[in-house]
């Protein structure tokens, strides 16, 4: 996944987040966290592969 669709994911997901907390539905609110923290450690290993591929001078 790239970077951008990482950080996509994240902010869906804090919207989520942000409207279960709102709208008082903890299900909607547990989802948005999980799905933000999904983005977060999907963007984490994106950067990583590409300091690897920086690192072996592969492109």
């Amino acid at each position: 996944m790239s970077k951008a669709k990482a950080r996509a994911k994240q902010v869906k997901g804090k919207i989520k987040e942000s409207a279960g907390s709102a709208m008082d539905d903890t299900r909607m609110e547990a989802e948005g966290s999980a799905e933000r923290m999904t983005g977060k450690a999907e963007e984490m290993a994106a950067k990583a592969a590409d300091k690897m591929k920086k690192a072996t001078g592969k492109s």
